[in-house]
């Protein structure tokens, strides 16, 4: 239930949010989301900014960002169910340069229900805590969603 997508034939851009959450996007209205350690560029207003560490949207405020054309170049995305305890101080010192960003099942935010990792405009990877919604996920992107743990196999 964890996919890194490399080829961009049906997105126009990596990370691009309108395009990788499409197939799911209707299921996620429960979640807030986490953003942090972003690199990003946009021509549009958007509620994020590079003066902060992290930040924690609503699905209104997250929609902003969604139907926009912004490039998330770097950084962590993770929808949270509403309400959640986080630890704030684990959140502002995220980097997508770990480890784990490319370890199965392996979350930057143990309470993520859905983690969206962007690497340099070259790899999204995005892991799912719910079966029904990567296979969905999975269906639509077909062959270039490339399972995360063959992936990680293969450049080891």
């Amino acid at each position: 239930m964890n996919w890194i997508i490399r080829s961009i034939k049906i997105l126009e851009f990596h990370t691009n949010l309108r395009e990788v959450l499409k197939p799911i996007w209707e299921d996620l209205n429960e979640y807030e989301w986490v953003l942090a350690d972003l690199d990003f560029m946009t021509d549009d207003e958007i509620p994020i900014h590079f003066d902060e560490d992290y930040f924690i949207l609503n699905r209104d405020e997250f929609n902003v960002i969604y139907q926009s054309r912004t490039q998330l170049i770097w950084g962590l995305i993770s929808a949270v169910p509403r309400n959640t305890p986080l630890d704030f101080n684990l959140i502002s010192n995220l980097s997508v340069e770990v480890q784990d960003t490319f370890t199965a099942d392996q979350y930057l935010i143990k309470e993520s229900y859905l983690e969206i990792t962007a690497l340099d405009s070259s790899y999204t990877i995005i892991k799912f805590k719910d079966e029904k919604l990567s296979n969905k996920f999975k269906e639509y992107f077909q062959d270039e969603a490339i399972d995360l743990q063959e992936f990680h196999k293969k450049k080891i």
